[in-house]
């Protein structure tokens, strides 16, 4: 038997159609039981004019002579037997594929003679013979229910036969290239679960890659199968595990859109500079007012006005301020003993390559230098100035792991579970409610 085509919806079996009825004509004596008789006796005899009347480019083997017999017993019993390639329509259920039971029918009769005329019945305890090492690719023949028949035509009462042949398909071959693909690329869509949020790339890429992997296996699943109108088993699980795929994306945009700092790195944001700024001019007020005898000199007063106006004019870029032990002049405590009355050096200079936390040094801006004989209450001033803004100093922050995330990972294998369950009972205990009704 075979092969069954689920595009034409026709299947093909390879058989041995014999048909015996009585003639009194033919009735004899002798010492033999049963004579031989040749083909060119079909053509003197009266014989039944059988056709199918589902089949399809039927035809009798030939080779290497026409494969028929005929016998005849003494009773006038006549026994015709050939050999039969049949190729018959099978209309098809497919929305349990690939879980399904197809029934198959061979229905024949008799072309011209009316149940008047001819009378059709299956022999009682061999009606349908199945090949023992008879094995089919994608099927196994699990019953040939058999029946009488009559129908009623335009031109008078039939009397007809039928027979069904019940089909379950192997669903081996199904979970090897559909099912099993399926659920892996699924699984896979996951991994971006644990990319770091910042990694918009990595995310998208996976994401699309699995998504065009798995049209193309939905697409491949469909070749074999007829554009039927209604969705199969196999459409069903294939479009849920698009789903999944497809939500996954729509997560990742969801957990972009909440990324507030979309580089993974620290920022030191506008508010910050302008926040450290006007601490800056307001310490530097302070001081003047505690101590005005020791007010800095014109020239330090515009450097440190310059780094200011710098710090606040680059608002979201990196800077390193140049600490004062890279400048060519002495510290304070010794400007102030020995009295020198140099000008210090300040400057502000952007940072071109980025720098990690620990590199990233944020110096105080308002230390000055200023002129020689200061009193020991200034260099105070400068002390408590510094600490206040060591304590000012902003924290940069980080982008932490998502909660998003951190619940799609439980919540999506959870929900793939309950859906895969429900599947299959669902069509799995379909399949074996039908396959005992059909028996």
């Amino acid at each position: 038997m075979g092969p069954i085509s689920e595009i034409d919806m026709t299947y093909s079996m390879d058989c041995y159609f014999r048909q015996q009825w009585i003639d009194p004509r033919l009735t004899f004596h002798g010492n033999k039981e049963t004579l031989a008789l040749s083909i060119s006796m079909l053509e003197k005899i009266w014989k039944p004019d059988t056709y199918f009347y589902n089949g399809k480019q039927s035809y009798l083997h030939t080779i290497t002579t026409p494969n028929k017999f005929v016998r005849l017993f003494q009773n006038g019993t006549v026994l015709y037997s050939s050999r039969l390639t049949i190729k018959a329509a099978c209309p098809m259920n497919l929305q349990n594929f690939p879980m399904d039971i197809q029934r198959c029918p061979l229905k024949f009769g008799s072309f011209g003679y009316t149940i008047r005329d001819v009378r059709y019945r299956w022999k009682r305890g061999r009606q349908v013979d199945t090949a023992d090492d008879m094995k089919l690719s994608q099927f196994d023949l699990v019953a040939t229910p058999a029946r009488n028949q009559t129908d009623f035509l335009k031109s008078g009462e039939y009397s007809m036969l039928l027979v069904q042949f019940h089909l379950q398909r192997h669903m081996g071959n199904f979970l090897i290239q559909v099912y099993g693909p399926c659920i892996l690329l699924v699984v896979l869509s996951w991994v971006s679960f644990w990319l770091n949020r910042e990694a918009t790339a990595d995310r998208v890429s996976l994401g699309i890659m699995t998504m065009l992997t798995m049209t193309f296996l939905g697409l491949e699943a469909r070749t074999d199968l007829p554009k039927v109108p209604y969705p199969t088993a196999l459409d069903f699980f294939v479009f849920m595990s698009f789903g999944f795929i497809f939500a996954t994306i729509i997560q990742f945009a969801v957990v972009h859109y909440f990324t507030k700092y979309g580089s993974g790195e620290c920022y030191f944001g506008q508010d910050m500079m302008s926040d450290s700024s006007s601490s800056d001019e307001e310490d530097a007020k302070s001081i003047d007012q505690k101590s005005p005898t020791t007010r800095p000199s014109s020239h330090q007063q515009s450097c440190y006005q310059s780094a200011s106006y710098s710090v606040s004019s680059y608002d979201s870029r990196y800077f390193e301020v140049i600490p004062l032990s890279e400048c060519a002049v002495p510290s304070i405590r010794s400007l102030s003993k020995s009295g020198s009355t140099q000008s210090a050096c300040c400057g502000l200079k952007p940072q071109p390559r980025k720098k990690s936390l620990d590199e990233v040094t944020v110096y105080s801006s308002s230390s000055s230098r200023y002129r020689g004989n200061s009193s020991d209450q200034s260099l105070r001033n400068l002390e408590r100035h510094e600490s206040r803004h060591k304590k000012r100093r902003h924290t940069p922050r980080f982008n932490s792991v998502s909660k998003i995330d951190r619940i799609s990972r439980v919540v999506f294998p959870i929900c793939f579970l309950i859906i895969n369950i429900i599947y299959w009972y669902l069509y799995l205990y379909r399949s074996e409610r039908i396959a005992p009704a059909d028996s």
